[in-house]
């Protein structure tokens, strides 16, 4: 018998170590000294301006873009003084920049900035610097910085690149119009739910239209679907979510979307740790752990949290490895919430089967050796080969059969399916935690695999695949360096 758990909250991941602490200044309305003319010191210039700080700058010779820049700001004005600075400069200041040449002439604008109090960046000299400014996507107000602590500038700018690239222009105008939009939908009388719902509403539009200008008719729009709703609006929800096969890249965008929209996570022994990276970090993640032939919570147990959690208001993530309608149990999940009048969700997954024949170069169908695919379980309840497995349908050679939690199983199964007409030489393979780093294979007949796969000893959870397919690109299997053929 199965050792019985219950459901345990997992304790949050800490917070890995940060090489510089991202901090986004106010600084509209506040002076900011600036030591230096130069055209690196203009471009300091601009970004403070921009920000709004009152730029005063010290310099005895001046740059003909900082002059230019001074004569028409981005924001906040530039005030030049034709001078060198002075420790009296640094009175009242949020903010000081210096650009120099020699480390002696920077070591003393830092020292002269930090003993008033003031932090400090000296340009392209780390050693002096209190802070950094890094790469910057520019959505205001939806801003993005990206550092690297000064170990490669040319590297933070190419993800800015990438990063101006995925975001749209029009997420500016969202961004804005969430500002304006904050007061009007604290007058509307609208609950606690019922404004968190006006806000997945708003960012669900904005994501899906972005270069749509948001206009009033918009936000009327949201107030009366979420007033539409009514009470259901303070109800809970469940969503089933598949995790895919273990690579976090492998999730839908509905999957991440769910996760980060969750208060609360139960999830399997399963899904992998890169994939729990994608959910709310405020979010109670709780292992409820299924595992084969080992400590599992039971199904009624996951059933009654799952339901009791969803009547406290929570928007509860059900997330289970691969897809949760395969081989999930989703059917006992979902009864229990309809019975319970919970609203149910399910997002599909990447099944394990794909993502194993995606790493390694299987076609799962052939219009020549491989006409139908199917999916199987390798054990029935009691641990044993299920009794009803319909063999002529395992022992048809134009099928690809792929066979989910079959380790104690697999020599049984095969020895049946033998006897019932299965080619003993027909291509098999079995794949252990596929599309993860650790990923590991063996191949062999699949009157063979069961001897070779006890020998391997792979780590679960493992997936076997029997088929003439695998004839065609068992090359690729075994050019894997984690492979075990």
């Amino acid at each position: 018998m199965n050792e019985q758990r219950t459901p345990s909250e997992a304790k949050p991941a800490r917070m890995g170590t940060l090489a510089r602490l991202p901090v986004f200044l106010s600084l509209d309305g506040k002076r900011a000294v600036l030591a230096g003319g130069s055209p690196a010191a203009t471009w300091k210039a601009e970004l403070l301006s921009a920000s709004g700080a009152r730029v005063e700058v010290y310099a005895t010779d001046i740059c003909d873009e900082l002059q230019h820049l001074a004569d028409d700001p981005p924001r906040g004005a530039i005030v030049i003084h034709r001078c060198t600075w002075s420790a009296n400069n640094f009175d009242d200041a949020a903010i000081a920049v210096g650009a120099f040449e020699d480390d002696d002439g920077a070591a003393e604008f830092a020292a002269a900035a930090r003993a008033a109090g003031v932090p400090v960046n000296v340009i392209d000299k780390p050693a002096f610097c209190d802070f950094s400014f890094g790469a910057i996507v520019n959505r205001s107000p939806l801003v993005i910085g990206v550092s690297t602590d000064g170990a490669a500038p040319v590297f933070a700018q190419a993800i800015r690149a990438k990063l101006e690239a995925l975001l749209p222009k029009g997420f500016a105008d969202w961004a804005a119009a969430a500002a304006r939009w904050r007061g009007a939908l604290k007058l509307a009388g609208l609950s606690f739910a019922a404004r968190r719902k006006f806000w997945q509403l708003f960012t669900a539009h904005a994501v899906a239209n972005p270069d749509c200008a948001p206009a009033q008719a918009d936000f009327d729009s949201f107030i009366a679907e979420v007033k539409g709703l009514g009470a259901s609006v303070e109800g809970g929800s469940v969503t089933l979510v598949g995790a895919g096969p273990g690579d976090p890249e492998l999730l839908t965008l509905r999957a991440v979307r769910a996760l980060q929209s969750a208060d609360v996570i139960l999830f399997d022994d399963l899904v992998s740790r890169e994939v729990m990276d994608f959910a709310r970090r405020e979010a109670r993640k709780m292992l409820v752990g299924k595992t084969g032939f080992g400590p599992s919570c039971t199904q009624e147990d996951i059933n009654t949290l799952m339901v009791s959690l969803a009547k406290q208001g929570k928007r509860v993530v059900r997330l289970k490895g691969g897809d949760p309608l395969i081989f999930g149990r989703a059917a006992e999940e979902i009864a229990a919430c309809e019975a319970a009048k919970i609203a149910v969700d399910i997002v599909p997954g990447i099944t394990s089967v794909q993502g194993a024949a995606s790493r390694l170069g299987i076609a799962l169908t052939d219009r020549k050796k491989a006409r139908r695919l199917q999916y199987v379980t390798g054990h029935a309840k009691n641990g044993g080969v299920p009794a009803d497995l319909d063999w002529k349908s395992l022992t048809d050679p134009t099928t690809t059969t792929a066979v989910f939690m079959p380790t104690r199983t697999l020599a049984a199964l095969a020895e049946k399916a033998i006897v019932e007409g299965l080619d003993p030489h027909t291509p098999a393979l079995a794949i252990s935690r596929a599309t993860r780093p650790d990923q590991a294979v063996v191949t062999a007949p699949i009157a063979e695999l069961p001897e070779r796969l006890a020998q391997a000893g792979l780590p679960g959870p493992v997936l076997v695949i029997v088929g003439m397919t695998i004839s065609l690109t068992d090359r690729a299997a075994s050019r894997r360096s984690n492979a075990t053929v």
